[in-house]
This record gives structure tokens, sequence and C-alpha cells, in this order.
């Protein structure tokens, strides 16, 4: 019997102004905003929304300060016409607008604060703070009957390296209700430095209930969502490429650390899986969700004494069941010399760099897109692709698999060396039809980025009619740098 599975996780200057989205509002909240069906739910309408970094959009005459925009769902999916532009200058969220913050190099939502609306989570790891460069911030914006408005900093713990440079704190973030409260936990990870974990709800001031360091891990990703089908979120940890491990350690996260005894609550390191980035979703539909990792850097990009991944990337599925995921599973392993994989693995493309998990054709199995940002296409070097790898009841599938470029008939625009079509990929039901949208992040098109958006349907993505929604048309503005819109959605990407 299938059961619904709960499933939340992510693993980098505009106009000073919010613009006033059209959208439409409930009278009260809409239930359920820390479910799966509408956990980017921000103005609580029912229809999950679009939240997209551009983080090196210029704020005024700052360069690369970064904003994130906004697009609100709806039956006829999503536009730049409802939408809301949120920086650091905006009013009512903290911080200051500096040069090279990017805000919004990462996402994610959640109710944080426990109030049936979703919040925006927003991550600029290359942040000054207290006179450490690139410490790193984190800055949740609260949903509300009428969208997105004001926000507060969520503080690094106490101890946190407060005089180490380069930390990159919220170069990560991943939510889930790991006790079954209705709140939601957060981890933030780093570049350099200590995990963050903090446990719901939270005050509109960002205090967390609870919140602790994980100072014996080291960890650039973090992934939460139900594996063992007790509707409470497992977390992982994925520590990114090593020296001694290139391809990335993964552990099962399974508690805080007593300060008296580095043995009370160790975590679970899982020997036969690997991953800088990572999901959870129902891939074979049994009720359990299953961890999708993405290994991006092969040989030709990794150094290091251990293998890297198969040349060109991959990405690794490993299922749940009634006792989670155990360290004797190994994974299931598909790379694009996997036969029925689309495409060739070629060195540096990069394959595995973004992916999300989501039902794109209402099957009740969770399909997976996967970012390959780096392919050539044809002569066309770092074009970008996608690829759709379909669920079933025997798990991830070859049968079906689809490549998308921008020289796919159907996909708006034209492949262009350069694009990095794929860099972030989210699967998302924005049209509460029971079929996810396609969505895949083209940062690099133009001067300001683009971000391609396919419904859903019972054939999956929806080619005719599929749209290419860009960031000046969005309201971010663009300086002497590209702008990267489309660099960040809420499914998770490698930061590299």
């Amino acid at each position: 019997m299938r059961r619904a599975v709960t499933a939340v996780a992510v693993l980098t200057a505009s106009a000073a102004v919010t613009l006033t989205p059209v959208a439409s509002s409930a009278a009260a909240p809409y239930k359920g905003a820390n479910t799966a069906a509408v956990q980017d739910d921000f103005n609580g309408d029912g229809y999950r929304d679009l939240a997209v970094g551009a983080p090196s959009a210029t704020n005024g005459t700052v360069q690369a300060a970064g904003s994130v925009v906004v697009l609100y769902g709806s039956a006829s999916s999503v536009s730049t016409a409802r939408r809301t532009v949120i920086t650091q200058s905006t009013t009512g969220v903290p911080g200051t607008a500096e040069e090279f913050d990017h805000f919004g190099a990462t996402v994610a939502s959640a109710d944080l604060d426990r109030d049936g609306y979703a919040d925006l989570i927003i991550g600029a790891p290359d942040e000054d703070v207290d006179g450490a460069e690139s410490r790193g911030s984190v800055t949740v914006v609260w949903g509300g009957p009428n969208g997105l408005k004001g926000g507060a900093n969520i503080s690094p713990p106490a101890g946190y390296d407060e005089y180490t440079s380069s930390c990159g704190f919220g170069l990560s973030l991943a939510a889930g209700d790991m006790n079954g409260d209705g709140a939601p936990e957060l981890g933030v990870a780093s570049d350099l430095c200590a995990v963050a974990s903090y446990s719901g709800p939270f005050s509109r001031t960002g205090q967390a209930a609870e919140r602790y360091l994980e100072w014996r891990q080291n960890v650039r990703g973090v992934v939460m969502g139900d594996v063992n089908g007790d509707g409470r979120a497992e977390r992982f940890y994925l520590a990114g490429p090593s020296d001694d491990d290139v391809r990335g350690p993964v552990t099962l996260d399974t508690g805080a650390p007593d300060p008296e005894d580095t043995s009370v609550n160790r975590g679970i390191d899982l020997p036969y899986a690997d991953g800088y980035a990572g999901q959870v979703g129902d891939v074979n539909g049994d009720g359990y969700g299953d961890l999708v990792t993405g290994i991006p850097a092969d040989d030709s990009v990794a150094n290091g004494f251990t293998p890297a991944a198969h040349r060109g990337g991959e990405i690794q599925v490993l299922h749940g069941g009634p006792q989670g995921i155990t360290p004797a599973q190994k994974p299931k392993v598909f790379h694009q010399d996997t036969p029925g994989v689309p495409g060739t693995a070629e060195w540096g493309d990069r394959f595995g760099r973004s992916l999300s998990v989501g039902d794109t054709d209402g099957d009740r199995y969770a399909d997976v897109l996967v970012g390959s940002p780096e392919e050539a296409v044809g002569s066309l070097a770092s074009a970008g692709t996608a690829v759709l790898l379909r669920g079933s009841a025997s798990g991830l599938t070859t049968a079906k698999a689809v490549a998308y470029t921008q020289n796919t008939a159907g996909v708006p625009g034209a492949a262009e060396t350069g694009d990095w079509f794929g860099t972030a990929v989210h699967l998302a039901d924005l049209t509460k039809d029971g079929k996810a949208e396609t969505v895949v992040g083209a940062p690099t098109e133009n001067s300001d980025g683009c971000a391609w958006v396919a419904r859903g349907s019972a054939s999956g993505p929806v080619l005719n009619g599929s749209v290419n929604l860009c960031g000046k048309s969005a309201g971010i503005t663009v300086g002497e740098v590209k702008g990267y819109f489309g660099a960040a959605l809420t499914s998770p990407h490698w930061e590299s």
C-alpha cells in the first residue's frame, strides 16, 4: 500500500523595492504548510510558489549584492507578473546590501513559526559578518495572507567560529519535522565551519526553540526527509569532497553531541553512500522516502587519494523502508554511460550538480530531474542539459528517460556556449493538479539569467507552451556582472 511521504530538503542587486504581488489571498492559512504538497506556499492560497535566487543581481549601485524573486503559483502556473522581489534593502528584511554578498545563493522554505504559512529561508554564504570575511548569513522572510513580509536573521549557535573567515554559513539549507510536533527543524551547513541545528518553532525575531552546533561534523550539505515511514524526518549530513574521500561521505544524524562525551549520538556512517547534495522522495511508491544524492565531480575536476565520480558525474539512490536507510545498503547508481540515460558521459559535465525529486506525471512515483550544466550541446561548451529519470514500482528507471536542452524542440530560446542550463533544477506542483512542473535554471543566459518552466501532465513535462522566465522581466537589475537569476531554487544544488 502506498502512503504519502513528506520530504523537504535542499542542498549558492536588484532594485531596493518590494513588488506587491497581484495574488489571491486566503482568509485563513492553507492547512498543512509543512506538508510536501504546499511546502512553498508563502501566501496561503493553496498553491506552491517558486523562489528563484539571483545571487549576483545588483542592488542599486551595489554589485552582486543578490536578490530572490518569488513567483506566485496558480492554476495557470507562475509568471513574472505575479511576483515579489526580496533584497537586503527590502523594508523589514535585516542586513545591508554589500558587494558580492550573493544573497540568494541558496533558498529553502518551511513554516518556521508554525502559523500555517510557509516562510522563505535565504542563504548569503559570502556575506561579511562582524569583521569575518565571507562568514555568511541566513535570513528568514515571513509568509502571510498577503505574501512575504518582514524578516529576521537566523544566527549561528554560540561558539560558532566567530572570527573565522570564509565559513560560508548558509551554503546549504534543509528543513523537516524531526520530532513530529509540526514545527520544522532547520539544518544550516557551511563551507569550512561546523553545521548548525535548530529546533522549531521559531519566534518572529528568528530565535529557535533550541539550537546547537554539530561540531563533530564538517558538513557542506544537509538533507532532511522521512525514510522510515514514521512521519518524522531523518537528517543526513553530506561532507562534500575531501582528500581522503573525493566522492563525499554520507552520515545519518542521531542527535545532539555531548560536550563531555563525543561518542554520545555519534552519527551513523553510510559506507556505500556518497554525495555532495541530495533530496528525499518516494521513487518506488512504497510510502518510504528514498535518498537521492548527486556526485558531480569526476577525476577531471577533483583531486584526492580516492576515485571520484564516474566520468561526467553521477547520482545515487538509496531506498527507505521500515528500518530507514542502513549502513549495509548499497546505492543504485546512474550516470550518462548507464544504458537508457540520454547523452554521453564526458569529463567535466557535472551531471548531478543539481537534482530534484517530484512526480511529473501524477502516477504517484517520484521522478528525478538531474542537472548537468557543463555538458556541451554539439560544439557549444557548457551550454548545459537536464535529464529526467522516471520512478516506478521497482525504483528509479531509465525507461522513458529524456534530456532537455535549449535546442530541444518546444523549449524556448537556443543553446549557447556557457549558458549553464541545469545549474539548478526543481520539480514542484505549482498548479495544484497533482503533476509537478519542471523548472531548470540557466543563470548565465544573457546578462540576467533565466528559468525554464514546463507544466506537468499524464505523460510528463509538456514542452509546447513552456516558457522562459528571465531575471530582468522578473524585476532584478544587472550591473557589471551577470545577475545569475536561476542559480538557486528550493531543490538542492552543489555550490562549487
